[in-house]
């Protein structure tokens, strides 16, 4: 098969995920679950998408000084303001095509500081390993400070609430059995597509390996390797503070607390991997979260749109300024250079 026909194929299985998924969360609400929504939107405290949206943009500028750090020692040093841009519209084409909004912010830096393309995409898988290392993180403590949190809520995906009183939860043990049995399978599935062995497979999961030891051994050897580590805490600080402070954008969330802000993270960080821009998975995986600390399922599906809303709005809000504003930008730049 045609490698275009695959990258079209593949996206538009996740894009029709995502929409199963958006029909799949509202399918079983009740009048009484929407009245609650109703009733929760319209008093809902909107004022705090200002401190929300402010941690938001922060967190992209902090990516994009941490971008910076690891393209200074190829000996390169774009500005900041380039940088931002950059990483501001590489998200925005995230939005609408998975993994080209990464080509296309090399592209974009490339084009205005100069710096080879082709060596701003190793700095970006670098970014990522980094970054799938700090989600580890994060659910390690999640699991941590809630050791059975993440039963619950495999629990929570498979069980209705709505089931009859008699029915009972399905086992943990068949739930891992099931993921188990799936992942075999489609470990199977891949090996006989592709004709590999399984030493072919031990070598995939060696390279996994390589490549994570390999991202963490070059912060070792950044420069500037402290600030490096410090803007990676801010960056997860951020995220995990903006969804701290959602809590208390509606009255039936506002009790809930940091324990409960770092699984809404874990979650939702799979959920923006999920499908394209996180469409119906994150407000999904948010639902049922919410609903593992006993919020109400259609309060509980409303929150989750509502952080979604406030994540893609910025994208949004700040991909278009950027996209607009870095040709001003070095206009200007070039103007003041040639004076």
């Amino acid at each position: 098969m045609n490698k275009r026909i695959r990258t079209i194929l593949t996206y538009l299985f996740f894009l029709g995920l995502g929409i199963f998924l958006v029909w799949w969360s509202i399918k079983d609400l009740t009048a009484d679950d929407k009245s609650q929504i109703k009733t929760a939107l319209q008093t809902a405290k909107y004022w705090l998408v200002i401190p929300v949206f402010a941690m938001l943009f922060a967190s992209h500028l902090v990516r994009a000084l941490r971008w910076k750090l690891l393209i200074e020692p190829m000996g390169y040093k774009p500005s900041t303001a380039n940088t931002y841009f950059a990483v501001m519209i590489g998200y925005l084409a995230n939005q609408a095509v998975p993994r080209l909004g990464e080509v296309l912010k090399c592209t974009v830096l490339a084009r205005y500081e100069k710096v080879p393309a082709d060596k701003l995409i190793g700095t970006i898988i670098l970014e990522r390993v980094i970054d799938a290392v700090c989600l580890l993180v994060v659910f390690a403590i999640t699991l941590a400070i809630q050791p059975d949190i993440y039963t619950q809520l495999i629990d929570t995906i498979f069980y209705s609430s709505k089931a009859d009183e008699n029915e009972h939860h399905i086992p943990n043990y068949v739930i891992g059995l099931s993921i188990l049995g799936l992942v075999i399978l489609i470990t199977g599935i891949w090996m006989i597509r592709n004709k590999k062995s399984f030493k072919d497979l031990g070598l995939v999961f060696k390279r996994i390996g390589q490549s994570i030891w390999q991202g963490l051994s070059a912060v070792q050897h950044l420069k500037r390797r402290t600030r490096f580590i410090i803007l990676t805490l801010i960056l997860w600080g951020l995220y995990l503070t903006a969804g701290y402070i959602g809590f208390f954008a509606l009255q039936q969330t506002s009790q809930y607390g940091i324990r409960e802000a770092f699984t809404i993270l874990s979650a939702g960080s799979i959920g923006m991997i999920a499908t394209p821009g996180g469409i119906g998975a994150y407000a999904y995986l948010i639902q049922k979260t919410m609903q593992v600390y006993g919020l109400n399922e259609g309060i509980a599906l409303a929150f989750g749109w509502i952080l979604w809303l406030a994540q893609t709005a910025v994208i949004l809000v700040g991909g278009l300024i950027s996209f607009v504003a870095i040709p001003i930008y070095n206009k200007k730049k070039k103007t003041v250079e040639t004076a």
